[in-house]
């Protein structure tokens, strides 16, 4: 049976985007939450907006009948976003771009750690499985796009492709957005860097390498862990680190810049393979890498600790011991200049060995120095005009 509960004024959202927030203690005789097969959260935690937080209590008849049967399976939908626009600006000084565009609300990749999970909050959806489950996609964004770069005030400037949910998530195979996309900016010869976990980027080689061989174009692509285990467990649906290391292979010998992110870093997770990682990207072509500690923002802190009760129950308390002392004693501060690196020992030890591994394979950090000098501002009829 379903238990509703009026949040506390203390759990009323009164947070600020990217500051602590935390569901109140539940009741330690409430039904577990049980993982699914091929999904990242183990719950649909209720969001930080809701009046009321739900909570699964046993009455005595569900204990046995879960212990013997697996957790329902939820199916993905997809959903339509009527955005008006396309193109989102940023003032953070924690990037190396101001402006970035999002194809998709939502990822199936279903990564536990994924900052953008609390966005699905505004949304009345919860973080957990509906961000994961309930996707929605912008068919308008390239018309949309083209509209915004028509603009005679618009100046170019790098746009970023995937900066809050994977661009090449297993529904572009059938949708196509992101290609579709990827075609306007190299009409109007527009510089992007893309950022993806997904092997399907090198479907797009086609029209990303043109864009390259002019300095217009590079793909930063996310490599978490070697261990398939590890991945599997925090990303559950994207492409396995083999198929990702011949992703940066096979864009690396079309002549595309590659960049890998490791992110995120969690100590007693995945620390202990920053020197192999970095080794590996190396040999497969890329030429820069950086790295980000995880962070846990709003709802993401709890969804991740019943993450690691579910699947790693004996290093939950280490790694979260670790965590905390990479941010003054919390699971997360926000910070601009720390909320990605963290602070402390452990935190300047993980960047001291990243620093060490690049000056070995002679890599370098990430940059996002491309060309704007050549973009063609498309008309209101169609046509192109010289920038």
């Amino acid at each position: 049976m379903r238990n509703i509960i009026e949040p506390t004024s203390d759990h009323i959202e009164t947070a600020q985007p990217g500051e602590g927030w935390s569901h109140p203690d539940f009741d330690p005789d409430l039904l577990p939450a049980r993982r699914q097969k091929g999904r990242g959260a183990v719950s649909n935690i209720d969001g930080r907006f809701e009046r009321h937080i739900h909570q699964a209590v046993d009455d005595g008849w569900m204990t046995n009948l879960m212990e013997d049967q697996d957790a329902p399976r939820i199916r993905t939908t997809l959903g339509i976003d009527g955005a008006r626009s396309v193109i989102t600006k940023n003032q953070s000084p924690d990037v190396p771009f101001d402006r970035s565009i999002n194809p998709y609300r939502g990822c199936e990749h279903g990564c536990i750690y994924c900052f953008a999970r609390p966005t699905h909050a505004y949304l009345g959806l919860s973080p957990g499985l509906d961000f994961e489950t309930k996707l929605f996609w912008k068919p308008d964004a390239p018309a949309l796009l083209r509209k915004q770069l028509a603009v005679k005030s618009y100046m170019p400037a790098p746009i970023v492709i995937g900066t809050s949910t994977d661009p090449y998530q297993p529904v572009e195979r059938e949708k196509q957005l992101t290609r579709s996309i990827i075609k306007v900016l190299g009409d109007c010869h527009h510089p992007f860097s893309i950022i993806t976990k997904g092997a399907l980027v090198t479907r797009d080689i086609d029209l990303i390498a043109p864009m390259a061989a002019k300095n217009r174009a590079s793909v930063a692509v996310s490599v978490t862990s070697l261990d398939h285990r590890l991945s599997n467990l925090l990303e559950p649906r994207a492409s396995a680190p083999h198929r990702r290391l011949d992703a940066i292979r096979k864009l690396a010998d079309a002549g595309i810049p590659v960049t890998v992110l490791c992110a995120p870093i969690i100590p007693g997770l995945n620390d202990m393979e920053i020197e192999n990682l970095v080794a590996a990207v190396r040999d497969a072509g890329a030429t820069s890498v950086s790295h980000i500690v995880v962070r846990l923002p709003l709802e993401i802190a709890d969804l991740f600790e019943e993450w690691l009760a579910a699947n790693y129950p004996d290093r939950k308390a280490k790694v979260m011991s670790l965590i905390r002392q990479m941010r003054d004693g919390e699971r997360y501060q926000s910070e601009f200049g720390t909320r990605m690196r963290g602070t402390g020992p452990i935190a300047d030890l993980i960047a001291r060995r990243f620093d060490a591994a690049r000056k070995k394979h002679g890599m370098t950090g990430r940059s996002l120095n491309l060309d704007c000098s050549g973009f063609v501002r498309p008309n209101a009829n169609g046509q192109m005009s010289l920038f």
